[in-house]
């Protein structure tokens, strides 16, 4: 057993040398490997010092090649280019009507490409090259301007536009066919580069030379009706008021708003949106500039004949702000240069509301002399036209009257405000939700009514009998009334409530001044009892006849009544008699008015003192010269 024991731990200790061995052995390895991994880390400084400087100097070589490449690429494009500066100059040289529109902005749009190219780089080599594409792009632009105002020029014949209004045809355009390359011009024109080379500045040229060349077609085609407005508006008969239609200026704003809606759709057709509202404008300036002329000679007839001629300003301001209205509608320009225009012409019209009222004032006081008869005056029919001819212009009238405010017009100083503070209006004036009927109706009454308390204070003055003041009035009331009736002054004032009972006012003021005549006979009608006196006091009515009734009375009583009989039957016949010289003078309305009036205070009077006192005369005719039924013709014949 110990040789065994003995004999396994010899093996053990064999093994156990063998493993030191072994560690000794990894040892020395590890040793030389920490040495060579220490050399080899330092050969590798070595090696990236040494590597550093080649790689520098290989980029420097590849940007050096690289720029090489590019400098080899723009030779070859100048090379290329100088070709095609050739044939490109050639082109521009040639001209677009030689070329060919079309042909000739793909060669300016090819230049302006080789421009932007060359620009872009920074090679002094090529700022000669650049120079030469500017002068060259310069020229090819200018021709096409030259080439944009000639087709223009071509198409710009002066046409005359009365044929197309009585014909009811639209206003002709440019061609369909040259639309298109006027617009492809503008486009070619419209760019930075064409700008900046056209007026150094970014502006497109064709925004001035398209109204250089359009305005003249405009004004010159105008310029007839320009010329017939005028003469037109001349009228042999100053006195006459002017009647509406007689004077070409509605034809004129029909041709206005016609050709400008068609030049704005050639503009529309060839300008960018945003160039519409000033290319528009200013090709219109010229034309506008005539309307403005036109309207201001026009507006010194009207001032010289205001009375007469205001009517033609409010057509003036009605025909031309409706065609104003419309095309800003469908343009969005040329409102402010419309209403400048128009201006003047407002004004005078502004002036002529309160001066039509001093106008009926100054002329009825001024009259020397009425009708004896009590016919209306021939003034009130003149007057009632006015009010007539003023319906026609609704528009014009409603923000006229706006302006003035309701009621200003009858202020005894408004002429002389109007004058000194023309461009400071009232806040009345500035109630833009005024009802323009409203105030029209209102002129339209303080007009009648103006007319009529003129009319009164002067037939006060000049007739000596209140019978003939009464009759004219009503005379008046009754042809107001009537015209009222037969015009759209019926419709104007149906929505005035005073306006009838203006009217029936006046009718009962004009009866009241009339029957004053007749207060005298009816007067005599009126008898006297003296209840103190029991042989006078009667039982009743009923109970006792006329001749009881008279046989009741004392001498004194019956020679008063046979006085009051023969004071009624004169002044009766008197009476009458003016009545019946007037009546022919009398409207029909009047004539019944007046005849039911008479008889409703007369007949009622008469036949209760007839039928107490006819006892009197016995049937003799002596005092009582009027039965009833005599009596009662007579009235009936006053109507």
């Amino acid at each position: 057993m110990p040789m065994a024991r003995s004999a396994a731990y010899a093996e053990e200790k064999a093994e156990v040398e063998v493993l030191k061995g072994q560690v000794t052995k990894h040892d020395d390895i590890s040793k030389r490997l920490r040495g060579l991994q220490g050399r080899l880390k330092g050969d590798g400084h070595s090696v990236a010092d040494s590597i550093g400087p080649v790689r520098d100097n290989t980029r420097e070589v590849q940007v050096i090649a690289s720029n090489v490449e590019k400098l080899v690429k723009h030779i070859d494009t100048m090379l290329v280019s100088g070709q095609d500066k050739a044939r490109e100059e050639k082109l521009i040289r040639a001209g677009p009507v030689k070329v060919g529109i079309e042909e000739y902005l793909n060669c300016l749009r090819r230049l302006e490409r080789s421009l932007e190219q060359f620009s872009a780089s920074k090679m002094k080599i090529q700022q000669q090259t650049v120079g030469d594409y500017n002068e060259l792009l310069s020229e090819g632009l200018s021709k096409v301007q030259d080439y944009f105002r000639k087709v223009l020029s071509d198409l710009a014949s002066p046409i005359e536009p009365l044929g197309f209004i009585t014909k009811d045809k639209p206003f002709p355009t440019l061609p369909p066919d040259q639309l298109p390359q006027l617009r492809s011009i503008e486009r070619c024109l419209s760019t930075p580069t064409a700008r900046s080379l056209s007026y150094n500045q970014r502006e497109n040229v064709l925004i001035r030379t398209y109204p250089e060349t359009r305005a003249n077609y405009l004004s010159s085609s105008l310029q007839s009706l320009s010329l017939a407005s005028i003469t037109t508006s001349k009228r042999r008969n100053a006195d006459e008021p002017y009647r509406q239609g007689n004077s070409a200026i509605g034809s004129y704003a029909i041709a206005l708003e016609g050709i400008f809606r068609s030049e704005f759709h050639n503009i529309s057709a060839i300008f960018s949106r945003e160039d519409w509202g000033v290319v528009f404008e200013a090709t219109c300036r010229k034309a506008l500039a005539e309307l403005a002329k036109t309207l201001r000679e026009l507006n010194m007839q009207i001032k010289a004949n205001i009375t007469t001629d205001c009517f033609l300003g409010y057509e003036i301001i009605e025909t031309i702000t409706q065609a104003s209205q419309r095309l800003g509608q469908e343009t969005g320009e040329l409102k402010l240069p419309f209403s400048d225009a128009l201006k003047p012409v407002r004004e005078t019209a502004k002036s002529s509301i309160p001066e039509l009222l001093e106008d009926q004032r100054r002329r009825i006081t001024s009259m020397q002399t009425l009708p004896v008869d009590g016919a209306a005056m021939p003034f009130t029919t003149e007057t009632m036209t006015r009010l007539q001819t003023m319906t026609a212009y609704p528009k014009s009238l409603s923000s006229i009257l706006a302006s003035l405010g309701d009621g200003n017009w009858t202020s005894g100083n408004s002429l002389q405000s109007m004058n000194s503070s023309a461009s400071l209006p009232s806040l009345r004036s500035l109630d833009v939700g005024a009802d323009g009927t409203a105030l029209l109706a209102h002129y339209v009454l303080d007009t009648i009514d103006t007319h009529l308390i003129t009319l009164e204070a002067r037939s006060r003055m000049l007739h000596k009998s209140k019978a003939v003041s009464g009759v004219m009035i009503y005379n008046t009331v009754a042809l107001i009334d009537r015209m009222i009736r037969s015009s759209d002054l019926a419709s104007l004032l149906s929505g005035s409530g005073s306006a009838q009972s203006k009217m029936d006012n006046w009718r009962k003021k004009a009866t009241a001044t009339y029957m004053d005549s007749w207060k005298e006979p009816c007067s005599a009608l009126l008898d006297v009892v003296y209840m103190s006196r029991p042989s006078n006091r009667p039982q009743s009515q009923s109970s006792l006849s006329s001749a009881e009734i008279v046989k009741s009375l004392s001498s004194k009583d019956k020679d008063s009544i046979k006085e009051k009989f023969k004071h009624f039957n004169a002044s009766f016949d008197e009476c009458v008699r003016r009545h019946k010289e007037m009546m022919p003078a009398m409207e029909r309305e009047v004539r019944s008015g007046l005849a039911r009036e008479i008889g409703n205070m007369t007949e009622p009077l008469y036949t209760r003192f007839f039928d107490r006192y006819e006892a009197m005369d016995r049937g003799r005719g002596k005092y009582v010269k009027y039965d009833k039924g005599s009596l009662s013709a007579i009235l009936a014949g006053l109507g």
